[in-house]
């Protein structure tokens, strides 16, 4: 089986640190918005089963039908959003349902596809590295509270680039383990062994919760979500079908709503991971990463609680610093891609400035805003209005 030929200890360790990036760095946020509809503990549960087979099943299937990384996440501002929602729990079940058919429409129509087309190569880099700019930043910011860790991976990886560049992450992972575990700072009394099991929640479809969850839901998970995912696979070269991409992740948000699976799109900073030189030199031999993070995630939809308490085990310095130095490749070429072109050079600088600084306007992040900023720089900068021809004459 080809898979298994291209397959390789880096793409598996890349695997795995994009699960551990994704998890530990937003999973708070989605206990959070458990907590705030009211979920029970067995429904928290249920959210963290539903969610982990979701990313799993569309990422190990999308990467292994296009053989490209394809990998895909829950939605960070959506949990956001849901956090300061007022809705009962089957409400907001319904929500879910129509945010994932709305996605799934939003995807097979195409139009989604069709305005990403739109925007120019420039922006949509500039759109990535200003994403990925704040993890890279984050690592070195580390070495404040942690310094004799995170300056020991960061050794680790100038090393591993000098001499061993296929492994490089996968050392600076293990130092990382080693540094912590001698410092005894890895909280293993936080793992609970035990399986999760899915707890259906009948949905109630009401108007005031289409408004109120679904529509903003739908809205910060296309634009904050989505958008720069596209912006990853497009950045590392890839020409994967957007439209089938985006549908996907809508029907399998909607099949999984009830168990509380509330929003499912493209990934955009574990995706570069999985797409960077740090899987395989070889882009081709790349999508193994996302086959092996997906199956990484239906283990942690299958034991729940359990393999969070083991991802929380780790410390905080350790995650930050492995995201970011997995990230630095991604980056570099991202803004290396981004001011290639000196005729859009300074609208993709705008759009990489206000995407890193954080700006959320309407509950909408910065990665939208940050497109919108690059495309009306890029408007009035280039765009030649035509003169209205002239009246005919009469005699």
């Amino acid at each position: 089986m080809r898979f298994f030929r291209d397959l390789s200890l880096s793409a598996v360790v890349a695997g795995f640190v994009a699960v551990l990036v994704g998890f530990t760095s937003s999973v708070a946020i989605v206990f959070q918005a458990a907590a705030a509809l009211g979920a029970t503990p067995a429904q928290t549960t249920s959210w963290i089963w539903a969610l982990g087979l979701g990313m799993g099943l569309t990422s190990l299937g999308l990467s292994l039908a296009y053989r490209q990384p394809v990998l895909t996440a829950w939605s960070t501002p959506g949990a956001a959003v849901l956090a300061t929602a007022s809705a009962s729990m089957p409400e907001a079940i319904g929500a879910f349902m129509l945010c994932g058919a709305a996605i799934a429409v939003a995807g097979y129509t195409g139009w989604f596809a069709r305005a990403m087309d739109r925007i120019p190569t420039s922006l949509a880099s500039a759109l990535l590295a200003g994403v990925l700019a704040r993890f890279g930043m984050d690592a070195f910011g580390a070495m404040q509270t942690k310094l004799p860790l995170v300056l020991a991976m960061f050794a680790a990886y100038l090393c591993g680039r000098r001499w061993w560049p296929r492994y490089a992450v996968p050392g600076v992972l293990l130092v990382g383990i080693v540094i912590a575990s001698l410092g005894g700072e890895l909280r293993w009394s936080a793992v609970q062994w035990s399986l999760a099991a899915p707890v259906w929640t009948t949905p109630r479809f009401t108007l005031q919760a289409a408004i109120g969850v679904a529509l903003p839901l739908f809205v910060v998970t296309m634009a904050s979500q989505n958008l720069p995912g596209v912006a990853a696979i497009r950045a590392a070269g890839y020409a994967t079908p957007i439209s089938p991409l985006v549908g996907t992740t809508g029907v399998a948000t909607l099949l999984l709503a009830p168990f509380g699976a509330y929003a499912l799109n493209l990934a955009a900073i574990t995706a570069s991971i999985c797409m960077s030189r740090e899987a395989h030199e070889d882009p081709a031999r790349r999508y193994p990463a996302a086959v092996m993070a997906g199956v990484f995630y239906i283990a942690v939809g299958l034991v729940g609680g359990a393999v969070v308490g083991l991802l929380a085990a780790f410390p905080r310095e350790l995650v930050v610093a492995i995201a970011g130095l997995a990230l630095l490749g991604s980056i570099g070429a991202g803004l290396a891609a981004a001011v290639k072109d000196e005729q859009h050079r300074e609208p993709a600088l705008i759009t990489f400035l206000v995407t890193l600084s954080g700006l959320t306007l309407w509950g909408v992040g910065s990665a939208f805003w940050g497109v919108v900023a690059g495309a009306i720089a890029l408007m009035v900068q280039h765009y030649r209005f035509r003169p209205l021809a002239a009246p005919a004459k009469t005699r």
